[in-house]
């Protein structure tokens, strides 16, 4: 009988893939906020491409989901936050959900992975399949099942502005693709030096040098061309800090209007604004049922003499029946309504139920006033001369969102939200770091009022321009040009995404036929 440790190399060599995809999906966690260490990005696949060597497409897949799960469950730790401090699930509840979301979002990792292992078999590079795989994946998930394109690869580039320009051409796609065309190259790389049977990669290395080189270069050119002169618009963000549990709470309502009108005015007296933001359901009320209430917000324009912009819920008649939205509405200097923004995409299990006929037995995670309807029109908030469109809260995540409101004639993004539901985690600091690249892919500044942080100011080159800190009341002042909107994603939206799934889709057909082809010619075995 041999010893116990004469079976320990056999036992590492079956466990060395699965703690190799493990540190991949540390990489990429940290990489992204609070961590914010975006430079491990650029190899974070490196040790998940190593457990790959040799694996047949179903182990590639495992691996890949393995990763994409431990990315995950790290990146989005704070649904637990979400579900128990706010939405009273008991721990043993919010945890299953937190692991089921982490693993739906991974299932495009491991579909990436199976995807590369399938086209090496058939002898497509994975300089060429992965990237295209790993993009098609990510625009798979952006829609399906109402989309979530929380902290793709590209996001953890948000500081590096050079480099996110190209998103005006491939949205965050590009610069994705990018990542890890240098993770596979520099796994070539390394593995070629360390005497591995894996050819230099000569090529694919050239491709990425001209590919960096060229993106850095229009990055260069795009950071240096003045936009046309404009009159700015003066913006006052206002940052009330209302605590969760009181937020809908009747008896708070006036405290809540003292603090945003007290805040208000101190911003009026440093700087007299064009524009002055209060945050997603500043206004904890129906804003159109003309109370006591709803004439202070009017008054407080006419008195600081100022478009005046904040969230309420809004109510309005479906088939007969009345129907809730998530608003925001523009008062005039005169305190009159100028105009309405209603979110159309609403978030599942928070404002509202999806199949809710069939899930009786779920409820929203948010109290407060019953199930929201979505928007039925996108349109502009016009604010003096400047038009503005309006992203309430999440909807900052979704490109298509801000595309919409630039294509029909937006010059300011405002993303109006509220964060506490998030806590003190990295959550706040992801969702600023995803809503820079709307103001690049649109060449149109966004500025973001939130509830608790984190209030923001960003240029149409994705320059953030100072942040708030958490769980604080604020005010920031700033000017804001209007956006040239002189993209040419505005035109062509995800197209590099869609081209990247279509040749994803052809090689796997090419894949398939080759062993459609290897099967048929493989001699028959007849019994004699």
């Amino acid at each position: 009988m041999n010893p116990p440790w004469f079976h320990l190399p056999f036992l590492f060599s079956s466990i060395r893939p699965l703690l190799l995809a493990i540190a991949s999906g540390l990489l990429i966690t940290l990489s992204f906020p609070k961590a914010d260490l975006s430079f491990l990005a650029w190899i974070a696949l490196i040790p998940l491409l190593v457990a790959l060597e040799g694996q047949s497409p179903r182990n590639a897949f495992k691996l890949g989901l393995l990763c994409g799960s431990v990315a995950y469950a790290g990146l989005l730790y704070w649904v637990i936050i979400v579900m128990t401090e706010y939405g009273h699930l008991p721990l043993f509840a919010g945890i299953p959900l937190w692991l089921l979301l982490s693993g739906w979002l991974a299932l495009f990792c491991g579909a990436a992975a199976w995807a590369s292992a399938l086209g090496e078999r058939f002898g497509i590079k994975s300089a060429l399949i992965f990237p295209l795989a790993w993009v098609a994946a990510d625009y798979l998930r952006s829609f399906l099942l109402t989309g979530f394109p929380w902290t793709m690869l590209g996001h953890s580039q948000y500081r590096l502005l050079p480099l996110i320009q190209l998103s005006d051409i491939t949205g965050v796609f590009g610069i994705t693709a990018l990542i890890v065309l240098a993770n596979v190259v520099l796994y070539r790389i390394i593995r070629a030096l360390a005497g591995a049977e894996v050819p230099y990669p000569a090529k694919s290395a050239v491709i990425l040098v001209l590919a960096l080189t060229g993106t850095l270069g229009y990055g260069f050119m795009r950071l240096n061309t003045p936009p046309p002169p404009s009159p700015p618009l003066k913006v006052a963000l206002i940052q009330g800090n209302i605590d969760q549990s009181v937020k809908w709470s009747p008896a708070f309502r006036e405290t809540t209007l003292d603090i945003y009108t007290n805040l208000s005015r101190q911003a009026a007296a440093r700087q007299q604004p064009d524009l002055i933001v209060w945050p997603e359901s500043a206004a904890p009320f129906f804003f159109q049922e003309n109370s006591p209430a709803s004439d202070r917000i009017r008054n407080l324009a006419r008195e600081l003499k100022t478009h005046l912009l904040f969230g309420s819920p809004a109510m309005e008649l479906r088939n007969n029946r009345p129907a809730n939205l998530n608003s925001a509405f523009l008062l005039g200097p005169d305190g009159n309504e100028l105009g309405r923004s209603d979110k159309v995409h609403l978030v599942p299990f928070g404002e509202y139920v999806p199949l809710a006929r069939l899930l009786p037995f779920v409820t929203k995670l948010v109290h407060g006033i019953g199930d929201f309807v979505p928007g039925n029109e996108i349109r502009p908030l016009n604010a003096g001369a400047t038009p503005l469109g309006v992203l309430v809260c999440y909807e900052a995540i979704f490109p298509e969102l801000a595309r919409a409101y630039v294509n029909v004639g937006s010059r300011v993004l405002v993303n109006i939200t509220n964060d506490a539901w998030f806590g003190r985690s990295s959550a706040p600091y992801q969702h600023l770091s995803i809503s820079a690249f709307r103001a690049v892919e649109t060449r149109t500044p966004l500025i973001r009022a939130a509830n608790t942080g984190i209030t923001s100011i960003i240029d149409q080159n994705g320059h953030i321009k100072g942040m708030t800190s958490l769980f604080k009341e604020a005010v920031m002042l700033g000017e804001v040009p209007p956006g040239t909107a002189d993209s040419p994603y505005l035109s062509i939206g995800d197209l590099f995404a869609q081209a990247c799934l279509g040749l994803t889709l052809l090689l796997l057909l090419y894949c398939r036929r080759r062993s459609a082809g290897s099967s048929n010619n493989l001699p028959d075995h007849k019994t004699p």
